[in-house]
């Protein structure tokens, strides 16, 4: 496991970060189709907390896209590197995320998110975040639909409808389960929406939530567990 130290020029404030996404979105790739689903390698990336330790611990599990089997993973600890501000928790996170991708030797291929890329209030989530800093291609697929509104899409799986704001479609709601409740996919970068939801079926043959969402979840709770148990060096 990795440690990470916050990078001396973070952002502090709420203005410098909001700053950075407004030049990081203008670098979003929306017009690539992206690699087609089932070939190559799926990065599932997600993290855990521990607020009053003030840790981060952060998982990168890479999946064979054909078979779902684990190729290989990462994982990275350190300290949370920006307060909780609705919109602008990738600041949270995102040194954390890199240094376990950072680890891998595999091609982490497209990478999956637990949260949003372009439905965000700013068009320019952790998938997104995550996608420009990378050059990967990224998206999001995430449990809530955040501040926006759908309509419920039809019982089986496979059946979605527009995550939307206004008139501007962000996303899908996505069902992957027949009559389970769906999850929310959006683009992060360099995938079409289309692209990201048949990405997002190929991994849910059994669960609602992706296996690279599952596998990366239950990877960086325990990455945090036993950083909690050692403590982080000073």
């Amino acid at each position: 496991m990795r440690t990470v130290s916050i990078p001396g020029d973070w952002p502090t404030t709420e203005a410098q970060a909001r700053t950075i996404q407004d030049e990081l979105r203008s670098r979003v790739v929306l017009d690539e189709p992206g690699p087609a689903p089932g070939t190559g390698h799926v990065t599932g990336v997600d993290v855990a907390y521990d607020d009053e330790r003030d840790l981060v611990a952060a998982a990168a599990v890479v999946l064979d896209a054909a078979t779902l089997e684990v190729v290989e993973e990462a994982t990275a600890v350190g300290r949370v590197s920006f307060p909780y501000v609705p919109g602008l928790l990738a600041f949270r996170e995102i040194p954390t995320v890199l240094a376990a991708l950072d680890s891998l030797r595999a091609d982490p291929g497209t990478v999956v998110c637990d949260g949003y890329g372009r439905a965000h209030p700013r068009r320019f989530g952790l998938a997104s975040h995550l996608g420009v800093l990378t050059g990967l291609p990224s998206i999001g697929v995430a449990k809530n639909p955040f501040t926006f509104s759908y309509e419920e899409p039809g019982t089986p799986r496979g059946s979605f409808s527009p995550l939307v704001e206004g008139d501007e479609e962000v996303g899908r709601a996505l069902r992957t389960q027949d009559g389970v409740k769906p999850v929310f996919v959006s683009v992060g970068h360099r995938v079409s929406l289309d692209n990201a939801c048949a990405h997002t079926l190929r991994l849910t043959p059994r669960y609602r939530l992706p296996e690279s969402t599952r596998r990366a979840d239950a990877l960086c709770r325990r990455a945090l567990r036993e950083a909690t148990v050692r403590g982080l060096p000073e």
